[in-house]
């Protein structure tokens, strides 16, 4: 399990970064909102462990952009002991909501709690972006109605991507998750995929799917022509 701590109070941090890495978990911090929200878009993370009060961008603007993009369940930590505040931060999306100071032993049965509730959340099996549905249990890859044949790799290359519809994905990121190898700029195997599956659920239809961001990587959405 790997967890991201956005907190700017180095001692909470340090505490709760080593007390989860005690109990198995892989974790890293933020110490500013603007560093966690990139993080946490581009990471692949099973928990959020996020302060109200931060630096650059507050972890309740944090909270509102990141359910924007991403579903991942996130705990809210905070001095403020208030209704109001907790309300908001549930209002927004957050799972779970403890106030400063706090025993670890509670923290950690509550993150535990958190995270079996995300594991019975049944993911969605179709997914539709513009005319391209994406049937995940049957692997299966149509647009306009018409069935497109991909390899094994190709469906993972797209299903990486729907599943981060909208986000910028460097080749980095990419390489990573769907062939599980560290990127090497020499190596052209994620552009040479990309360019496979571009020709395949592109070419031909509208509007395009698949953007390259130049000196970034790629980004899966659709566009207004």
């Amino acid at each position: 399990m790997r967890i991201l701590i956005v907190e700017d109070e180095a001692k909470t941090a340090a505490y709760v970064r080593k007390g989860l890495g005690e109990h198995g978990f892989i974790v890293d911090v933020a110490d500013n909102g603007t560093d966690g929200l990139h993080l946490a878009l581009e990471g692949q993370y099973d928990l959020v462990l996020l302060d109200v009060m931060l630096p650059g961008l507050d972890g309740l603007e944090l909270l509102r952009r990141l359910r924007t993009q991403r579903d991942t369940p996130v705990f809210m930590l905070s001095a403020r002991d208030t209704v109001p505040d907790r309300v908001r931060g549930l209002e927004l999306g957050a799972d779970d909501y403890l106030v400063k100071p706090f025993a670890f032993s509670e923290l950690l049965a509550r993150i535990h709690t958190v995270l079996r509730r995300g594991a019975n959340k049944q993911p969605a099996t179709v997914v539709r972006v513009a005319d391209c549905e994406i049937d995940f249990v049957r692997r299966r890859v149509s647009r306009a109605g018409q069935r497109i044949e991909l390899t094994a790799k190709e469906f993972a290359l797209l299903d990486y991507f729907v599943r981060h519809e909208g986000v910028a994905l460097s080749r980095t990121l990419i390489a990573e998750h769907v062939w599980d190898m560290n990127f090497d700029s020499d190596t052209n195997v994620v552009d040479v995929a990309v360019r496979r599956l571009r020709a395949k659920i592109d070419e031909g239809f509208e509007p395009r799917l698949i953007h390259t961001l130049r000196g970034v990587g790629y980004v899966f959405e659709a566009r207004e022509a």
